[in-house]
């Protein structure tokens, strides 16, 4: 998303049931959302429950910075959303333990009511289990209805120094990446409670023995590689085109950027395919970043699929962006899962193709388009 199109927030996360797990995964699945781009987070606090029963364990709070197009209220529900995801059960008590807590501190310098909520949040600025998180991860961060600093509210917060402390024992992937990590051997960190869970479960499922020492940090290096390789799910068009759209008045010949490698996973099996896109388009004005369209066939290609659908995606994508003249894309794939299972034909490849505009109505741009493509 381009800076003119979002909004800074800052959401405050707690979690006192099964706190190790749920908190990293929350943060996981804000990553992973379209509208809502992590750009920091704060380290985990361990404080103890306001109110609910006496017996109630420990809370972990954490705070994220984002920037999102969503508005208030949308950003609200989509947390919401995640927290039915990650098992939350509402009740009559607002003290009641919970798997995951997602709530929107600040919007920018909104400052508004809604029907059973507000902007910012006043506990921002009273709880120090919200106050310092916040602080934390955005201490230059401007309240907009005191005008002081999320770090000078944090200081004016009462509170013993115990009551809010760090917890050390947790760490984040790290570098923290917004959209997939690559560092998928850097196991001393945690990443993705739930995912790692499924995958183990697979292990055990299949007679394999997930404690062994090869596998005892699979599920982790697998829920990496997974974020990886799925992150066009979380990865917008404007994103990746990021304003590099140039004026080319007078250019109206063809532009051809092949042998363009992509990876891909079958969206029938989860097993890879993989191979080589052509992408052509004749300008009417707008020319693209030429490293762009390599990125534009990397989008799609990191989702599950099938090769007919990214082809067309590609094709439709460079339509959007540029309202070209036409537009034309070949892909030639190996598909893994004929090539070790099913039939196992290792040499058989597969070769889709899209056209739009000029090439899907004149012959012999299409001609020279795939000509140039066998050159």
């Amino acid at each position: 998303m381009s800076d003119q199109d979002f909004a800074q927030t800052i959401i405050a996360i707690g979690s006192n049931i099964e706190k190790e797990r749920y908190l990293p995964e929350a943060i996981r699945l804000l990553r992973r959302h379209r509208s809502i781009e992590v750009r920091d987070v704060s380290r985990f606090f361990e404080s103890s429950p306001v109110g609910g029963p006496a017996d109630a364990p420990d809370f972990f709070n954490a705070a994220v910075l984002a920037c999102t197009d969503l508005s208030p209220q949308g950003l609200r529900s989509e947390l919401r959303h995640i927290e039915d995801v990650l098992g939350r059960v509402r009740t009559d008590d607002p003290n009641a333990p919970r798997t995951i807590d997602l709530d929107v501190a600040y919007y920018g310098d909104v400052v508004a009511e809604f029907e059973d909520w507000q902007l910012p949040d006043p506990e921002a600025a009273t709880k120090p289990h919200i106050a310092i998180p916040i602080a934390d991860v955005a201490p230059s961060f401007v309240d907009p209805v005191s005008g002081k600093t999320t770090y000078d509210l944090m200081l004016g917060v009462s509170a013993p120094p115990e009551a809010v402390k760090p917890v050390t024992s947790i760490r984040l992937a790290t570098p923290y990446e917004a959209r997939g990590p690559e560092d998928f051997d850097q196991t001393g960190d945690v990443y993705a409670p739930q995912l790692e869970a499924l995958v183990r479960a697979q292990l055990l499922e299949i007679g394999e023995d997930p404690e062994r020492e090869g596998l005892v940090r699979t599920p982790l290096r697998v829920a990496k590689a997974m974020d990886f390789l799925t992150n066009g799910y979380a990865t917008s068009l404007d994103e990746v085109v990021n304003n590099a759209v140039f004026d080319a008045e007078g250019a109206d010949e063809m532009v051809l950027v092949k042998d363009v490698e992509f990876y891909s996973m079958c969206e029938h099996h989860m097993l890879p395919f993989f191979g080589k896109a052509a992408v052509a388009y004749i300008p009417q004005g707008k020319i693209i970043g030429l490293s762009k369209v390599a990125r534009v066939v990397d989008l799609f290609a990191r989702r599950l699929q099938v090769q007919e659908r990214l082809t067309n995606q590609v094709a439709d994508a460079i339509v959007e962006i540029l309202d070209p003249q036409g537009v034309g894309v070949v892909i030639e794939g190996q598909h893994l899962c004929m090539m070790m299972r099913g039939v196992q034909k290792q040499d058989s490849s597969t070769v889709t193709s899209a056209m739009r505009g000029t090439f899907k109505r004149d012959p012999r741009t299409r001609s020279e388009f795939i000509d140039l493509v066998r050159g």
